[in-house]
């Protein structure tokens, strides 16, 4: 595949979509054609300095509106397709799941129908260049238990919540496609992140604020369920390693080897806090409140990406303590960014109730 490529990229102004957007444009030479619904969770103040930049375009629409999508193909003609768009909040979908299949199920294959029609039409050596990379999440795997192996390319499906079955629906159609298709696609598992720009509804900027307002810290259970963490810059450049050097058909899992229980996430929250903004009442450790868990909560997640290091020739660089770090320094920067977001897309809704939410 050559070096410059016009990469059709859903989602771009999401947490994730955003941190690949501006990748893109600081560490390569792809045009990047941005395509979003703009939904509660975006936001365009994420792209930074690539929203000026000349090699970025964004345009405002629905993945599953057929006619759209065709157009944007036809007006844009791209090498390549990031399929990052999706509804990804647990407690969400156990609200309200319909949001969950209209984006993640049939928008999924909505793009899929327009990319196979596009992809045929192309001059040979194009179609040969396509790729069509779809971004998913290590809970389609369902959960391991205390001594299980993590998770790897080939460990068998088993979702447990609305959002890990719509998205654990959408991979088998990518791979259905190419399978049946021909069409060139790639799929990437990942572990949750966390860093600059992730909405508050998540675990770690839920926490950092509700610390930071003395309000209580709630952990589902006893807090000893495990996620695996990987910061997001670290797997925006490896998102653009699997489209640059993937190969057709194949799965990459992305990881930064990095589990933590629930609590100790909380609990470094705490410590990084009270290091930065000491509290006089006292540590933050105080406000931790265990609440009943929720449906369904899977006990841990954990994916080993070594086949994936050697194949992509990528490692991610921050280790969790210094992800951390950087990530409640920038929240802590940002204040008026999460204060203005809180006061005006969460009238009358529920923000994520309690620590453990998928990322």
């Amino acid at each position: 595949m050559g070096l410059r490529m016009r990469v059709l990229l859903t989602g771009g102004c999401g947490f994730i979509g955003s941190a690949v957007v501006r990748h893109m444009v600081r560490a390569t030479d792809h045009t990047v054609v941005n395509v979003d619904k703009m939904t509660y969770a975006a936001s365009e103040d994420a792209l930074e300095a690539a929203a000026r930049s000349p090699r970025h375009r964004l345009i405002r629409a629905d993945i599953a509106d057929h006619a759209a999508m065709r157009q944007i193909f036809a007006d844009c003609q791209p090498d390549a397709v990031m399929h990052l768009a999706a509804e990804t909040h647990v407690d969400r979908s156990i609200d309200g799941p319909g949001p969950f299949v209209r984006t993640n199920v049939v928008g999924t294959y909505t793009l899929l129908d327009v990319a196979r029609e596009y992809w045929a039409g192309l001059p040979a050596p194009r179609a040969a260049a396509f790729r069509f990379h779809h971004v998913s999440t290590d809970e389609v795997f369902g959960a391991l238990g205390a001594g299980d192996a993590p998770f790897t390319e080939t460990t068998p499906y088993d979702p447990r919540s609305p959002y890990s079955a719509s998205k654990a629906a959408s991979d088998h159609l990518v791979r259905a496609w190419h399978h049946t298709y021909g069409l060139p696609t790639l799929v990437s598992n990942t572990a949750n992140n966390y860093g600059p720009w992730q909405f508050p509804e998540k675990l770690i900027p839920l926490v950092m604020i509700n610390a930071l307002q003395g309000k209580p810290l709630p952990v589902y259970g006893d807090g000893a369920n495990i996620r695996d963490w990987i910061f997001v810059e670290d797997h925006a450049e490896a998102l653009v390693r699997v489209l640059e050097r993937g190969t057709p058909g194949a799965t990459y899992a992305l990881s930064a080897r990095q589990p933590r229980t629930n609590l100790q996430v909380v609990r470094g929250i705490c410590a990084a806090l009270d290091a930065r903004l000491p509290d006089p009442a006292g540590s933050r450790d105080r406000l931790i409140t265990f609440v009943a868990d929720r449906p369904g909560h899977d006990f841990r997640y954990e994916i080993d990406p070594s086949a994936s290091e050697r194949a992509l020739d990528w490692r991610a660089g921050h280790d969790f303590e210094h992800g951390l770090g950087r990530t409640i320094d920038w929240y802590l920067a940002h204040r008026a960014w999460w204060e203005r977001i809180r006061a005006v897309r969460y009238a009358g809704q529920r923000l994520g109730n309690a620590s453990g939410s998928a990322a």
